[in-house]
Formats: structure tokens, C-alpha cells, sequence
């Protein structure tokens, strides 16, 4: 039987801010931080809005990556907050996620670091991330690395939350990283169709005037500490369901009727009660092929209920595996607050009827949401969660 498992505390580094204050101010206000970047040289695409982090100091350090020293200095952070002991931090386990991993090494572009040779040390090696981690928290507890495209936090996060809640782990670190802006990455991602070929960061609309193209990148680096009931803890919200499925379709689209996408939204929608419901957080990516199924997909799992969508990667940028993740921690310091942010003003909705948080929304104990994320290859992960 699995045991209620609680997010204690978070820390986020984003467009937004570099601390979970100040991306929750941006929330707030409505602001986003997306900016036309004249700092990817070699682009064979012309200038697109992205999600820089407002500092580098996170990234820079000798022994390790640049996305492995981010990831510490968020989850450093996070475990700070959760007000875990030595012997707590000892004992805990650990997932790691990201799509890219240190992909400045592997390019040879972060020029404050030493030269390396692709595969000849441990930067180059996602798994550094996590094992970075541990070596400085001083975590004895074993890590995994998920890097299962753009859901790999929210997998992350569902794996830890199992085996929290079986009673395998005392207590869990989720941290997922992802710094895609490199010119030779976003290259593929243009070649491949999955790049905003027009800059407009509107992830739902379809029309013929001015539709989304692509994603734009984002920079982040999130971590995330879970909790059983018996610690006595401040609890910022409560995972209540993690859920996941695949495609098994193509490479790169999801299929006209969605996929996997409505089998995994209802399970997390399932897992409590529906009515409870107040909003949902899909993946958006802002391709074509992801605004026009994944709208109705979404609808169909809420068995038709217009709950509004909280998108929230036209303020931060696709983060490719740290974006659901990202998202969690975000609205789960926010839930803490008993409230939900607006979506960024003049946003499409999607043309299937699905509403957009437009206000500020209020929330008591038991309100629910749901955060959707699908990777590259057609696999989806859905988590539940409740305030308390």
C-alpha cells in the first residue's frame, strides 16, 4: 500500500530568476523572460526568442560540467530548505534527469572549461548529473539517471514518488538540468522541424495569420525533495499519482488522435476525485503537431470538463527534461501559497474549447492539478498533484 508522499520543498534556477523567489515574482506579475539571443554563433536559423539563465555563475566550476554543477547548486538548495540533517542527506536516494545531460562538453563550447575529449571523461557522461550530486551533498542512498527526452524530470519525479511511498526510500532528491542553448543542438532541432522557424511563442494557436512553429529553448536546472507524512514537516503539496505510457508510434510526432496522451491524463485525473480538478498543466510544446492533438486529447481525458490549461513554457522556455520538472516545482511552491498563476497575457486557447487560466486562481486543500509532459518517441508521464 503505497503511503501519501509530500513535496517539501523546491529550488529553481530559469529565465525567470535564479532562485525560486524570484521565478515565483515573474509568476505573478504575469512576465516572462524569453529574449531575441545573439549568442548562438554558427545558427544556420535566424535569431529566436530563448530562455537564458540571467546569470552563468550556476554553471561554472573545475571539476565537473556545466549541467552537473547546476544541478548541485539547485539541489544544495532544495535539501537547505527541507531542513534535512547529515544523516538524513546521507541516507536518502537520488534521480537525475535530463535530455542533453552536459552537452556544452560534449560540443567543446563552454570555453571557461578545460579542452575534453568526447567520451574520455565523465562530463561527458549523463550520469555525471546525479553523481555529482551525491559526491557533494555527501548522499549515500543509490541514484539513477532518467533521460527519457522532454519528460524526463516528470519520470524522475514519478519514480522517486513510488518508491517513497512503498517505503523503499526514507526520503527522496529529484533534480533534472537541461542547457540546450547551443548552436549545433538547436541545429538538429531545426533541421528536425521541431524549432520555432517563426519566433511566436504562442503554443496553441493554429490559425493561418500567425501559427505556432516550434518550441523556443529555455534554460533550467530544478531540484525537489519528497517526504512521507512522518516527518513533520512543512509540505507544500502532495504527489498523488504518477503515471505513464508510450506511443509506440514514430520518432519525433504524435499521432492525430494523441497518442498515449488521454490514457495517461485520465489515470492521473482518476487517481482522485475529477470534480476536484482545477487545472492542468500540458506540455505545449508550441510544434503544430503537438497544439492540435494534444488539446483534444486533453479534453477527452477530462471526459469533456473545460478545466482550464496552465501552460507555463511560454514564460520560461522549453527546458527540454528539466521542463516538467520545472513545472512541478513551480506550481507546487505556488499551491503551498493557495494560489495558481495566469497564464502569460495573449495566449491562444486551443480551438477544441479547453479555457486558459486567464486570473490568478485561489485553491484550498484538496484542489488538484495535473502536469502532462511527452518526450521525443512517443512517451508520456502525468503526475497528480494536491494541496494540503
Amino acid at each position: 500500500m503505497m503511503e501519501s508522499v509530500f513535496i517539501t520543498a523546491v529550488e529553481t534556477a530559469c529565465v525567470l530568476g535564479v532562485q525560486l523567489e524570484d521565478c515565483l515574482t515573474a509568476l505573478r506579475e504575469r512576465r516572462g523572460g524569453l529574449s531575441l539571443s545573439a549568442c548562438l554563433p554558427g545558427a544556420g536559423f535566424p535569431p529566436l526568442p530563448v530562455g537564458a539563465l540571467p546569470s552563468r555563475t550556476l554553471l561554472k566550476g573545475r571539476r565537473y560540467g556545466a549541467a552537473s554543477n547546476a544541478a548541485v547548486q539547485a539541489a544544495t538548495t532544495a535539501i537547505r530548505r527541507a531542513g534535512w540533517s547529515a544523516e538524513e542527506i546521507r541516507a536518502s536516494w537520488l534521480y537525475g534527469a535530463s535530455s542533453r545531460g552536459n552537452a556544452g562538453e560534449i560540443m567543446g563550447v563552454n570555453a571557461w572549461r578545460r579542452p575534453l575529449r568526447k567520451f574520455s571523461a565523465s562530463n561527458t557522461m549523463h550520469c555525471e548529473i546525479p553523481a555529482a550530486v551525491s559526491i557533494e551533498l555527501g548522499i549515500r542512498g543509490p541514484w539513477q539517471m532518467v533521460s527519457n527526452g522532454c519528460s524526463s524530470g516528470l519520470d524522475a519525479l514519478g519514480m522517486a514518488w513510488m518508491a517513497v511511498g512503498a517505503g523503499l526510500a526514507p526520503r527522496a532528491l529529484v533534480v533534472a538540468v537541461d542547457l540546450p542553448l547551443i548552436a549545433a543542438l538547436l541545429q538538429d532541432f531545426h533541421e528536425t522541424g521541431l524549432l520555432s522557424s517563426n519566433g511566436i511563442n504562442d503554443p496553441f494557436a493554429t490559425g493561418s495569420e500567425r501559427p505556432t512553429s516550434g518550441f523556443l529553448p529555455g534554460e533550467a536546472a530544478v531540484a525537489v525533495t519528497l517526504e512521507r507524512d512522518t516527518t513533520g514537516r512543512p509540505k507544500l503539496c502532495r504527489v498523488e499519482h504518477y503515471s505513464a505510457n508510450s506511443d509506440a508510434y514514430d520518432a519525433l510526432r504524435i499521432p492525430a488522435d494523441g497518442g498515449g496522451i488521454e490514457d495517461c491524463v485520465r489515470a492521473a485525473v482518476q487517481a482522485g476525485e475529477p470534480g476536484k480538478i482545477v487545472a492542468l498543466c500540458p506540455h505545449a510544446t508550441g510544434t503544430l503537431n503537438h497544439a492540435q492533438v494534444e488539446p483534444p486529447a486533453l479534453l477527452r481525458a477530462l471526459d469533456g470538463k473545460k478545466v482550464p490549461l496552465l501552460p507555463l513554457k511560454p514564460q520560461t522556455g522549453h527546458t527540454l527534461g528539466a521542463s516538467g520538472l520545472l513545472d512541478v516545482a513551480l506550481l507546487a511552491a505556488c499551491m503551498a501559497d493557495g494560489w495558481l498563476p495566469a497564464v502569460l497575457p495573449g495566449l491562444t486557447p486551443p480551438s477544441c474549447g479547453l479555457p486558459l487560466n486567464e486570473a490568478p486562481l485561489q485553491v484550498t486543500a484538496g484542489d488538484r492539478v495535473v502536469k502532462l509532459a511527452s518526450g521525443m518517441g512517443g512517451h508520456n508521464a502525468a503526475v497528480s498533484l494536491a494541496v494540503v
